[in-house]
């Protein structure tokens, strides 16, 4: 697919994965695109994921036209988009590998040893001449790892993104905005200051075009995306709207979760519900950065809380999830100790504030424990 007269899309569409980063189901597949530049020198932007090598370079020797490239540009080392560098350094011994300095001194770990003295270190706004199109290297260290960059080309002003604004799914049919959402909490969520950082050195470009490393490429309504970044980076809240999020033995915790979403969804709310013993945990991951507002209702287990419930927690601390409005359910039949654990958890959090009602069922949901729900969805939307 041709981005433009002198951009090439090679990427290749991997339908087969089940799991992307061996945890995050990808059942619409991914993409691990790649890019070259035709001009007199030529560039290959980036590789792809071992899995797919053959039929990438067979999408590069068409793209070529009998040509060979004089760089691959490495905008990012983990393994899906570095898997077929050694298969195109041999195939094209002539080919330098351009990278930032701190790629260079990680290439060993990804390729024969034999390719660092073919690897060209650049810095922060270092450029490169292809003829017409000239390449400009901006660093991007943990967005999401320490060596990565972003090229900007600049007489097409196009950004070639690395990972970010990347999405899963087939870029052909899927929609943008969810599982871009759902990528960029579980991968990327937990660096938002160097996000941000680069977002600011976006703003000083003039960008028609976004090439990720994952998705479609991003070619109008580029503020829509860009807004996105900001939002999520920024870990404020994309919509108002509540998460309702549990773990339940039996069914009975499920139904009062159940029976409070439907209470806020009679006073207007926007709500989510997710069952975390059955619903994609990266989804619920993204669901609660979505939303202002998560409710945890949760069944006591072996005198803790249920594990499903403790493992969103887990994710959700770890991806620094903080400025929102949190209300808690527990159920215990005999010692319910449920909310304890969750709220030591939202604890550790920053900028949680949580309802001071906790709605404690016992076993069964109780006519008193209808009219607790319906307070306390009121208490979560004052």
């Amino acid at each position: 697919m041709r981005i433009s007269d002198s951009i090439v899309s090679v990427g290749v569409f991997d339908k087969d994965l089940d799991l992307f980063e061996g945890q995050y189901a990808v059942p619409m597949g991914v993409s691990y695109n790649s890019y070259v530049i035709l001009d007199d020198k030529i560039a290959v932007m980036d590789s792809v994921d071992s899995r797919k090598t053959k039929e990438w370079l067979a999408n590069v020797e068409a793209a070529l036209n009998g040509k060979a490239p004089d760089y691959l540009v490495v905008q990012h080392l983990e393994p899906d988009h570095s898997g077929s560098i050694q298969a195109i350094a041999d195939k094209y011994p002539d080919m330098k590998l351009v990278m930032t300095a701190k790629a260079a001194t990680m290439l060993p770990q990804f390729a024969d040893a034999s390719l660092a003295g073919r690897a060209q270190g650049v810095k922060e706004n270092e450029t490169l001449n292809l003829g017409s199109h000239t390449l400009k290297f901006i660093t991007a260290p943990m967005v999401h790892w320490p060596e990565v960059m972003l090229t900007y080309e600049e007489s097409e002003k196009a950004l070639f993104s690395a990972d970010a604004f990347g999405t899963f799914g087939d870029p052909e049919k899927d929609d943008w905005l969810p599982e871009a959402r759902r990528y960029y909490f579980n991968i990327v969520g937990k660096y938002g200051g160097p996000v941000t950082t680069l977002l600011k050195k976006a703003a000083a470009l003039d960008i028609q075009a976004i090439l990720p490393l994952h998705g479609p490429a991003l070619k109008e309504n580029l503020a829509f995306y860009l807004d996105k970044y900001k939002v999520w980076s920024s870990y404020a809240p994309e919509e108002k709207g509540t998460l309702v999020a549990f773990g339940s033995l039996h069914g009975n915790t499920a139904g009062a979760a159940k029976l409070l979403a439907d209470e806020l969804k009679a006073l207007g709310e926007t709500v989510s519900v997710i069952d975390l013993a059955r619903d994609d945990m990266a989804l619920a991951v993204a669901e609660a950065f979505r939303f202002d507002k998560i409710v945890l209702a949760c069944s006591t287990y072996d005198g803790n809380f249920f594990p499903k419930m403790e493992d969103f927690l887990l994710h959700l601390k770890a991806k620094a999830f903080q400025k929102r409005k949190a209300a808690l359910i527990e159920n215990g039949s005999w010692a319910p100790m449920a909310a304890k654990g969750m709220k030591a958890y939202l604890e550790q959090m920053k900028d949680i504030a949580v309802c001071e009602n906790v709605v404690t069922i016992k076993s069964t949901v109780s006519e008193a424990n209808k009219e607790q729900l319906k307070e306390l969805a009121k208490e979560l939307l004052a």
